[in-house]
This record gives C-alpha cells, sequence and structure tokens, in this order.
C-alpha cells in the first residue's frame, strides 16, 4: 500500500511542477515578446514631408495623397501649395484621410504663391482652412549684396557660395525676420519654425578674432523662444558633422518638428549642402536613439523627406521609410 501513496504524491507534485512551469514559460514569453513600435507606442503619426515626392503630388494631388496613406503615412508637410487652393488642399487631404498641420513657406515669393513677405492675412486664412498650426520658413534668405546666380551655378551650389559668405550680421537679420513674422502669425493663433540644412553651421564671417559662433548658434540666440521654433532636419544636421541628440539636448524646448531624414556613410561632413541621402534605416543615423530623444525634447510632428538623388521611384522609397519606421522599436 505504499506504493500507490509515493505514486499519488510524486503524481501531485509533478503536477504542480509542471503548471509552475508552464507559468514561468508564459512569463518568460510575455518579458520577451516585443515592444511596441515607437509611433505606435507613442500615439504619434508617421508624416511625410511631401517634398520626397518631387512633382508628382503636382501631377495628381488626390491620387499620390491617397498613395501615401496607402504606405501607412497618416500625416503630411507641404513644402507649398502647388498652385491649390487652399480649399482644394484640405478637401484632397480629407479625402485621403492625411491631417496636416505643417507646410514650409519661403520667406520671399511671386504671387499667387504665399510668402512670408507677401499677404500675411491670407496666408493666415489659408493656414486655417488646411488646418495648419505650423507654418516654416525653409530656408534662409540670401542678402541682396551677394548677388544671384553665376553663369552655369546650380541653386544648391549657389546657396552654398552664398551662405559661406554671411557675416554674423546677415544672420541675425534672418533672426529679426523671423521675430518679426512670428509675433504676427502668434497673434493668429499660428506657431512660426525655422527649418534648417546644413550651411548654417559653419562659422560666421565678421565675428573679429576669435570668433566662434555659427549661423545656427546666431540663429537660436537672436530669436524669441516662444515665437520662433525650430524644425530639425536631422540628416542635414548629421551631414554637418553635428549629433542631432546632443543639439537637441542643448536647446530644450527649441524644437517642435523634425524631418526624419538618413544618409549614406559616404557623406564627408560639410556645410556646402551636400549629402549622400538613403532611405530612412537604409543609413548611418541611430533612430533608436533619435526619435526618443526628440520626443523627450518635445517633438510630436515628425516627417519623412528624402534628398534627390533617388536610388529607386520615389513613392517605393517612401513606402521603405514607412515601413522601416512602422516596426522601429526603441
Amino acid at each position: 500500500m505504499i506504493t500507490p501513496m509515493v505514486t499519488t504524491r510524486t503524481s501531485r507534485r509533478a503536477f504542480i511542477g509542471g503548471a509552475a512551469a508552464l507559468a514561468g514559460l508564459g512569463l518568460a514569453r510575455l518579458s520577451t515578446a516585443a515592444p511596441t513600435p515607437f509611433f505606435k507606442g507613442k500615439g504619434l503619426p508617421i508624416g511625410l514631408q511631401l517634398y520626397t515626392l518631387g512633382d508628382l503630388v503636382e501631377k495628381d494631388l488626390p491620387g499620390t495623397l491617397k498613395a501615401v496613406a496607402g504606405m501607412g503615412y497618416r500625416a503630411v508637410e507641404l513644402p507649398g501649395f502647388y498652385g491649390h487652393t487652399a480649399g482644394d488642399l484640405a478637401a484632397a487631404l480629407k479625402a485621403a484621410g492625411l491631417v496636416c498641420e505643417s507646410a514650409h513657406i519661403n520667406a520671399q515669393g511671386r504671387s499667387p504663391a504665399p510668402s512670408l513677405s507677401g499677404d500675411l492675412d491670407a496666408l493666415v486664412r489659408d493656414a486655417h482652412t488646411i488646418g495648419l498650426k505650423f507654418i516654416v520658413m525653409p530656408m534662409f534668405t540670401v542678402p541682396a549684396r551677394l548677388g544671384g546666380l553665376q553663369a552655369g551655378e546650380g541653386f544648391g551650389d549657389f546657396l552654398a557660395r552664398v551662405a559661406s559668405q554671411f557675416t554674423a550680421d546677415d544672420w541675425k537679420s534672418q533672426a529679426a525676420f523671423l521675430n518679426e513674422k512670428g509675433a504676427a502669425l502668434k497673434k493668429a493663433g499660428l506657431q512660426l519654425a525655422y527649418h534648417n540644412h546644413n550651411p548654417e553651421f559653419a562659422v560666421a564671417g565678421g565675428q573679429g578674432a576669435g570668433g566662434t559662433a555659427t549661423g545656427y548658434d546666431i540663429l537660436l540666440a537672436e530669436t524669441d523662444p516662444d515665437l520662433v521654433k525650430m524644425e530639425m532636419d536631422a540628416g542635414w544636421v548629421a551631414a554637418a558633422g553635428l549629433d542631432p541628440v546632443a543639439l537637441l539636448q542643448a536647446h530644450p524646448g527649441r524644437f517642435r518638428l523634425m524631418h526624419v531624414k538618413d544618409l549614406k556613410a559616404g557623406t564627408v561632413p560639410n556645410t556646402r549642402l551636400k549629402m549622400d541621402p538613403a532611405e530612412v534605416g537604409g543609413g548611418t543615423l541611430d533612430w533608436h536613439r533619435i526619435l526618443p530623444a526628440a520626443h523627450a525634447a518635445g517633438i510630436n510632428h515628425f516627417y519623412v523627406e528624402q534628398e534627390p538623388p533617388f536610388a529607386r521611384p520615389r513613392l517605393e522609397a517612401a513606402r521603405l521609410s514607412a515601413d522601416y519606421l512602422g516596426k522601429l522599436a526603441v
């Protein structure tokens, strides 16, 4: 009669041990489950700066926007109005299920294209029609004394050349313009921001012996933080040889938007508007580190942007970036 008792006890112990093992296995599986992707976990949409798509939007506004939404993008940033009215843009965005809270508006431009130097009241009306919260000045202006394009000179080379001749006073003039327009837009319920390239990170001339301030240093110091926020183009920051995270942490509260832009290892640090672009995730930038730091710094608007030249069709490149970011867990 002893043997059955031992057998019963052993069976009970085995059952309890087995149950514990199964429970432990379940906990282990829970603890090793894939982490939540960054954008999903933060409740943020993945955005696309439509500049990435070149003239596709201009050729087919509703079709291109629907294609963008089909890739998983839920927000876009406008590089301009493409010759459309604000009402047409708002309707096309709504039909595609896309939110648009930011647009790049040049400092100067020819009517009817909107500009910061043009009819600001009309720009404000259009911005509210579309649903914009941010008006972003995409590029510094060129002082008249530096002239225009030279024979055979491309626009990018022109900008790099004249930026290298900027003095500290030139950058202060840019800051004064931003403050003026930022104050006017603030009264209308809109936030002005400035988008960088990499010439801003060159040391400004005319500072006297020992001057080390860059154009971007001067813009940050001379603009009112309440009137002028910054849209960090992480790719151009990296192309200048700088660390986007360090820049974010050095200026808390200044950045509200980010261009998520990648570049290949072949990019040589420079301030001459040069980079070797890649789809997001196909380059050298550490998005596992950059995105959480950007969000911690106050950025909630992220827009994929890619510069030419493209190794594949633009829509395919945009899709690859969306796929990467949609799965990226940090």
